[in-house]
């Protein structure tokens, strides 16, 4: 059976340290193009994949090297978009140091039919375009201007939402940014939900796969 669990930066060195303990020491840490290979003497394997995976290149110790890479200072846009609410902001490593956060009113569906649902749905597409062109201006303010000095593009929210806020042509500088494959599904994107994203982008996935 395969699990997957998520590990933040700073805790690599005690999980390792945990992972032998519990799995009756080590038998094998070797470093992968896809990051750190770790068994266990009960035959317990732990996949460790690195985040920001296209800048991986693991040097001396494995487990030393995945924890260093994984709590290097890098600066890294975030952009967060759900239909009526949105944030942009860019992180050197942990600390954000640049944001903006809103909300447009977007009104939720109605089960009224006829003229009425009609004249409801045009209501609410519009109020949802207003709030993603709203996403988009925000982005364009925060994440454009810094674009060529980003090592990575996070996102999350609603992936539909989003896709419709980067395809503003506004947006262009953003696309020669590599984006991380991990998309976040958050709530709300309030500034204390933007403020809280390092925890996850700058993790560590790790597929533990039980002896047969």
């Amino acid at each position: 059976m395969v699990r997957s669990v998520e590990v933040e930066a700073e805790r690599i060195p005690r999980w390792f340290a945990n992972f032998a303990d519990r799995n009756d020491g080590l038998t094998e840490v070797s470093a992968t193009t896809d990051g750190v290979r770790a068994v266990g003497g009960n035959g317990t394997v732990a996949e460790c994949v690195p985040p920001f995976l296209r800048l991986w290149a693991p040097a001396g110790d494995p487990v030393a090297a995945l924890a260093a890479h994984a709590v290097a200072e890098r600066r890294v846009g975030v952009l967060l978009v759900r239909l009526g609410g949105f944030a942009a902001g860019v992180f050197v490593g942990p600390a954000l140091t640049e944001s903006k956060v809103g909300s447009r009113h977007v009104q939720g569906r109605t089960a009224a039919g006829g003229w009425s649902q009609q004249r409801f749905a045009r209501r609410r597409a519009n109020q949802a375009d207003q709030a993603l062109d709203a996403a988009a201006e925000t982005a364009a303010r925060i994440l454009v201007p810094v674009a060529g000095d980003l090592d990575a593009l996070v996102l999350g929210g609603e992936r539909k939402a989003v896709d419709r806020v980067l395809a503003d042509r506004a947006l262009a500088p953003l696309r020669d940014v590599p984006v991380e494959p991990r998309f976040l599904p958050v709530p709300d994107p309030r500034l204390d939900v933007l403020r809280s994203t390092p925890a996850r982008f700058r993790a560590v996935t790790i597929h533990l796969t039980d002896p047969a």
